[in-house]
């Protein structure tokens, strides 16, 4: 059986997605790990596989690089929002995603694809060590810890990150980013995902950090938080959804042997 699978990025944050309504692949979790190796596969962050609903226009599913499930892809998202827009679909577009419903919107077909997803309410709480006064905790159906610091390389990313995910308080492990104030709408960020590692952008992250900096009134809505693979902007006026919007890029369209 011949698989047709599109490579994708928002970010540089790079996905293959799968329409699993027309290929039912039964072992996701062994094809992505294929799929998403850099060396005997396409190479990606994730897999993006789309699959019927009966609460939405489509049901997402987000596979890290490690066959672990990812409860929410902000970039994933916008990629996927992007090939349904290309493959027909017309108006907004409403995703469900681990157990809620995602709805996206494309704000620009050129220069640049620009899609906007409504990307819930960020909840703040407090299960970091004390140890590490800087950190914040942001749920956004996945765990963040935020680490604002005078610089994003002040610290060791990888380290700071396996320190947390062996810590009591995140027994599934927790996505981390350093994150440098550098205006009042603006953020410098560097990404550790779990089941991917480091990572040029993370869409829940950068939602995650811009909510810290507004909640802390360092910066101000909307943000724009640069990351090392471009450019993403929140919005949140911090009682409300925030709303992401960046790049979602096709790559190539290709097909692989099941």
């Amino acid at each position: 059986m011949r698989i047709p699978l599109t490579k994708m990025h928002g970010a540089h944050n790079d996905f293959v997605i799968l329409d699993r309504r027309v290929t039912p692949l039964r072992d996701l979790t062994s094809f992505a790990r294929w799929v998403c190796d850099r060396h005997a596969g396409v190479g990606a962050d994730g897999l993006i596989a789309l699959e019927a609903s009966t609460r939405a226009d489509v049901r997402i599913l987000t596979i890290n690089a490690d066959g672990s499930l990812a409860e929410m892809c902000g970039n994933g998202v916008r990629c996927a929002a992007r090939w349904l827009d290309e493959s027909g679909h017309a108006g907004p577009i409403a995703f469900e995603s681990g157990g809620s419903v995602v709805r996206a919107e494309i704000v620009a077909r050129a220069p640049e694809y620009l899609v906007r997803v409504d990307m819930g309410w960020p909840r703040t709480a407090s299960p970091v060590p004390a140890s590490i006064p800087t950190a914040s905790f942001v749920d956004l159906g996945n765990p963040h810890v935020v680490v604002f610091e005078r610089a994003v390389d002040a610290l060791d990313l990888e380290a700071l990150a396996d320190a947390f995910q062996k810590h009591p308080a995140f027994p599934n492990g927790a996505n981390v980013h350093l994150a440098e104030l550098s205006g009042k709408h603006s953020v410098h960020v560097r990404h550790w995902e779990r089941g991917v590692g480091l990572t040029q952008a993370c869409g829940t992250g950068a939602v995650a950090c811009a909510a810290v900096a507004i909640l802390e009134r360092t910066a101000a809505s909307p943000v724009e938080v640069f990351v090392p693979g471009g450019k993403l902007v929140v919005e949140w006026d911090a009682c409300g959804d925030a709303r992401l919007t960046g790049p979602a890029v096709r790559v190539f369209d290709t097909e692989v042997d099941a």
